[in-house]
């Protein structure tokens, strides 16, 4: 297999309060799966690359931030398969030498088409997807973040991967992950962490479900297995705080778990914080998927420590 999912390990996480409480803390580590392109990104992607290659067409384009962990994960897998890319970039005041992602999609052989805030906005219009047709012709299109029917099926198989659990938190960007594991559970509940201040989880979920043609019946059922956390987006969309700073600084010295401050930092911490106040997780086990987000990450060697700094403290 080009990307091994083999790589994701499950790694437990002791903290005194929860073992104290029964609790078993895990992590899937979606993380290791590839450098490049690790997590969620290799799971959106593995079908909608197999899709392309029974389509006619000869390149694919997608798009993506300056910053797009998406954008990377596509130029990389597209140069491992020897597949021509495009990434429509936000931002027309960005070149490839503007930050080390745009510089490695780049030196991937991904062609960089860099359009203002205004045109971005128009990425889900079909009007929008047929003037790229015309500018790249014979291109296969990917929606931001890999979100379609076949990026929720990919992140589907990631649930037959995972222990017995009874609670699975995820960090939520475009909702492909979330109705992806949504579709693999049986019994358990699915919390899941918003990076967006004011998204609305339900609406993007459903919303993602029905142009995927599932029934409002089905949608209704799947979503009643979904609780929300809607606090812990730290400001919004790649914002950050001391606070969220000395939380990741503490997981990855005391835990040894390397987070990033945009999806997987926040999610981590909101999981923290909803099992330290509700006694609903007593004895059960606790799921957390990390769905990558590093960009040249290293290992760590840190002695784990068991205490869980107070809130304050973090």
């Amino acid at each position: 297999m080009l990307f091994d999912t083999g790589n994701s390990i499950i790694q437990q996480i002791h903290i005194e309060e929860f073992d104290n409480r029964g609790i078993k803390l895990l992590v899937k580590r979606d993380d290791l799966i590839h450098p490049e392109v690790s997590g969620n990104k290799w799971r959106k992607l593995k079908y909608t690359i197999e899709h392309f290659k029974q389509s006619k067409c000869e390149k694919i384009l997608t798009f993506g931030g300056a910053f797009s962990n998406h954008l990377l994960a596509t130029a990389s897998a597209c140069h491992a398969l020897g597949i021509p890319s495009i990434g429509v970039v936000r931002g027309d005041e960005h070149t490839p030498h503007s930050n080390p992602v745009l510089e490695r999609c780049k030196e991937l052989g991904m062609f960089l088409y860099f359009v203002s805030r205004e045109e971005y906005a128009q990425r889900y219009m079909e009007e929008y997807h047929q003037e790229l047709h015309s500018s790249f012709s014979n291109t296969y299109i990917v929606n931001e973040g890999g979100a379609s029917y076949y990026g929720m099926i990919g992140c589907q198989e990631i649930i037959p991967e995972l222990p017995p659990f009874d609670h699975l938190f995820v960090s939520q960007g475009t909702s492909t992950t979330s109705c992806g594991l949504l579709l693999g559970l049986t019994h358990q509940t699915l919390h899941v962490v918003p990076s967006i201040k004011n998204y609305d989880s339900v609406n993007e979920m459903t919303s993602l479900f029905s142009k995927s043609v599932f029934n409002d019946c089905l949608i209704k059922e799947l979503l009643e297995k979904v609780e929300v956390h809607n606090d812990y987006h730290f400001g919004g969309y790649a914002k950050q705080t001391p606070e969220l700073a000395e939380f990741i600084n503490y997981c990855e010295k005391s835990l040894q778990l390397s987070l990033d401050k945009i999806y997987t930092a926040k999610a981590f911490y909101g999981l923290i914080e909803e099992v330290k106040k509700s006694e609903k997780y007593d004895h059960s086990t606790v799921v957390f998927l990390h769905t990558g987000g590093l960009f040249a990450g290293g290992s760590h060697t840190v002695k784990p420590s068991n205490e869980l700094p107070a809130k304050n403290d973090l």
